[in-house]
């Protein structure tokens, strides 16, 4: 069987586009396609891959776990699960866990959980959530909704209801929409998909402080931002301001696939036996890599080595658009960055993502007009120089095709 990217028009659904690149080795911040050649990966898998490729760490845990127990169900525990529970709780402001297996379905129990809470505290009419324009919280059909681009989620019927939007960075729109009707309000603490958008402190303390008036659940999705990604182990703890649901995922598994949702005794009673559920979430395979993953992250060494490596990732930034002038601005935190791109590029954020990949380095975009980073949280600093002296002979491949 010949193995490449035809194969993928003939087999798979045509609900994804992927590069012609088919990698299939990979080794800390760099990876290896079929026919050999590297590329230095600024990508992560979007944000996942906190550890970079096959860590000593995660590829032990995992080859450990899969000679003891694989799956049991949630009929039982396990104890690759409760440690990491156990872990999570004491590392964060919450008291339990519910794991799941990625980030929409994590943020599918925060969901429900804070309609339960609602109807149970308050009654039926409590169950309008607030979410915010460009915000992503998932593809599942309530996340999507919530989520807040409606081009993803238009054109499959009938969507939930009772979930309104309102702009991110406007405490005054978000003030006159909140009411005691509103049972939750979902965000990201850095807009991700939405264009690496930080919060500022007013805003979020002032939705903090809003929900508190309203008696509504403050839910922050940090799928994208936790398990080191800005710095702080969880980004909330960055803002000095405490959720009363989190969810986490991506980097949370360091590659194997895993999500949680986090809260307090009192929100999590809502959610009694029944009410909720997942075949595998808390797969002892995938929280012993969790806890891995979790245990090399929640470091002083790494956390603080991802506020070093971000000011060297703005620093190399802005000496290419000290050149070439394609960037408005570096915006985002840690090693969680966007370039803004100018008038100029509007709408070609892409092009530099393919001439990246020719050039022999993998980036992403965060909608038409952003590019960005989500390398290794551990990424040595000479494969982020080189990274980037590879980017740059892709900006200027952008410039000179479109002079």
């Amino acid at each position: 069987m010949t193995i490449n990217r035809e194969l993928f028009d003939d087999v798979m659904v045509p609900n994804y586009a992927p590069s012609a690149v088919i990698p299939v080795k990979g080794e800390g911040s760099r990876v290896w396609d079929q026919e050999g050649r590297e590329y230095i990966d600024f990508a992560g898998g979007i944000a996942v891959n906190c550890l970079g490729h096959c860590h000593p760490a995660l590829v032990g845990a995992l080859k450990e776990q899969g000679e003891k127990v694989w799956h049991l169900s949630n009929v039982m525990t396990n104890e690759p699960a409760l440690r990491l529970a156990k872990k999570l709780t004491d590392a964060t402001f919450a008291e339990k866990v519910y794991f799941a297996n990625s980030g929409a379905e994590a943020n599918e129990a925060a969901l429900k959980l804070a309609r339960r809470w609602a109807l149970d505290k308050f009654g039926a009419e409590k169950s309008q959530i607030i979410s915010f324009n460009k915000g992503f919280h998932g593809r599942t059909f309530f996340t999507v909704t919530v989520g807040g681009q409606a081009a993803y989620s238009d054109g499959f019927g009938p969507k939930p209801g009772d979930i309104v939007h309102t702009d991110y960075n406007d405490l005054a729109a978000f003030e006159a929409l909140i009411s005691d009707s509103t049972c939750a309000v979902m965000m990201e603490p850095l807009q991700g998909e939405g264009g690496i958008i930080s919060p500022t402190a007013e805003f979020v303390k002032g939705v903090r402080e809003l929900c508190d008036k309203h008696n509504a659940l403050l839910i922050f999705d940090e799928v994208q931002t936790g398990v080191g990604r800005t710095g702080d182990l969880y980004a909330y703890q960055g803002l000095n301001v405490t959720p009363d649901i989190l969810t986490t995922a991506k980097a949370l598994g360091g590659g194997f696939p895993i999500g949680a949702m986090i809260t307090t005794t009192e929100i999590a009673a809502h959610l009694k036996v029944g009410t909720h559920g997942s075949t595998y979430g808390g797969n002892p395979l995938a929280c012993a890599v969790a806890e891995a993953a979790f245990d090399t992250v929640n470091t002083t060494v790494v956390l603080d080595g991802v506020k070093a490596k971000e000011q060297l990732f703005r620093e190399l930034l802005n000496g290419i658009n000290e050149k070439y002038n394609v960037f408005k601005e570096v915006r985002g935190k840690g090693l969680l960055l966007g370039g803004v791109v100018t008038e100029k590029y509007e709408g070609k954020a892409k092009e530099f993502l393919v001439e990246g990949i020719k050039q022999g380095v993998m980036s992403l975009v965060a909608g038409a007009n952003v590019v960005r980073f989500t390398p290794s949280l551990v990424i040595p600093e000479a494969d982020i120089r080189e990274g980037m002296a590879r980017f740059e002979k892709a900006v200027a491949a952008v410039v000179a095709n479109n002079a």
